[in-house]
Formats: C-alpha cells, structure tokens, sequence
C-alpha cells in the first residue's frame, strides 16, 4: 500500500514545529550558556551547562508539542462527533448555516444556496465543520511529527549559541554570542511570520527583544554569582 503523503496544512504544521524548536533552542541555550559565562570563565563548565539545558529542552519541547497537538486533536474529532449528530438531528439548520457563511462573503444568495447544496450533497460533514470549526476533517495533523520535529530542531538551535560562547576568545564572548543570537532569532522570526502569515518586521522585532531580555537577564543573574 502506497504510503499517505502530508498534505500542505500538515507539512506546515510540521515546519511551524521545526521553526519553533529551533527558535526555543536558541533562546534557552543563550540564556543558559550567558548566565553561566557572566558567572565564570571556565568554558568546561559553560559547555556542561549548555548541554544539560539542550537535553532538558529536546524533552520538554518534544513533550509540549506531542500534548498540545494531541489535545488539539482529540478536540477535533469530538467536533466531529458533535457535528455527525447535528446533522443527523438537525440537518436544514446546519444547510442554512453554512449557506449564510458563504453569504456573508458576499456571494449571491441563490449561488450561495446552490454551492451549498452540492457540497453538503458531495460531503456533509466536511462541509460544515471546516466551515463551523476552521478544520479539514481529513487532515488530522499528526502529534508524532510535531514532537519529532521539535526534538530534532531544538538542538539544532543550541548548537549556535554553544559555539559562539565556546569558540569565542574569552573577552567578547558574551556580547560575540549575543550578536550571533540576534542574527539567528531575526531569521526565526521571520521564518515563523511567514508560516503564519503575520507581519514580518513585528515578528522579527518581537523575537529579536525576547531573546535580548532572555540573555540580558541571565547575564544580570550570572553576575551576581560571578567569582
């Protein structure tokens, strides 16, 4: 049996795990790995604090991504159940719902009717809900992916700050890592507008200010341990 391609809602569901993996990666590490350079300057120990932070973050961000996604799906298919049954009880109130939805598009009301009629003819329940509840009822986004993703993408993004702050001579490492942070995070930033459509220069801004706090309060706290 040929094996069931993602279809493109999934496989941006998929990169939007990826980027935001690779997004907490960055952050979480830099903070880690800041806050302890701020405190020493043993890189040994700057090293073992980035790593442990990568291990506990592949898990967590592993484990956040298959509960969210999995929550999220057991939702979706309770409004399958709910809307199986309003259709079987009460089928010309949930005709005329999805009529008024295409109305409201500013579709002629008699075109309207009559798309209604043969979409609800051809499949009913897909119909109604990704008109009543925004999803594809066929396209189920799978939790195993997303956690997947984020296990492999949230490493990769710690190994940016790891380098910087290791392979930098000890005298600017903190500000050479928070400058290569910064360039990595305007780049998530925009990746993760263009997955959501949203404004690319607020998101940008956004992740690029979450990140300086990140690191500048770490660094603050690293300093007061300093020795």
């Amino acid at each position: 049996m040929p094996k069931k391609k993602m279809s493109l809602a999934q496989k941006i569901n998929v990169l939007r795990a990826s980027v935001m993996g690779a997004n907490d990666g960055i952050i979480s590490i830099a903070g880690i790995v800041i806050g302890v350079a701020a405190a020493t300057s043993n890189s040994y120990s700057i090293l073992i604090a980035g790593l442990s932070g990568t291990l506990a973050g592949m898990i967590s961000m592993c484990m956040g991504e298959y509960v969210s996604v999995s929550t999220q799906k057991d939702s979706q298919k309770m409004a399958l159940i709910s809307e199986r049954q309003r259709l079987e009880d009460q089928y010309q109130q949930e005709f005329n719902y999805v009529q008024k939805k295409y109305e409201a598009q500013d579709i002629d009301p008699e075109l309207a009717k009559q798309a209604t009629k043969e979409l609800m003819a051809k499949d009913a329940l897909s119909t109604v809900v990704q008109e009543r509840y925004g999803f594809n009822p066929k396209e189920f986004t799978s939790p195993y992916a997303a956690a997947i993703a984020s296990f492999i993408s949230f490493p990769l993004g710690s190994i940016l700050p790891m380098v910087a702050v290791t392979a930098a001579p000890a005298e600017v490492r903190i500000l050479a890592t928070a400058i290569a942070v910064l360039i990595a995070l305007l780049i998530t930033g925009y990746l993760a507008a263009v997955l959501g459509k949203s404004d690319r220069l607020k998101s940008m801004i956004r992740n690029a200010a979450a990140g300086l706090l990140t690191m500048g309060v770490t660094y603050l706290i690293g300093q007061l341990f300093a020795r």
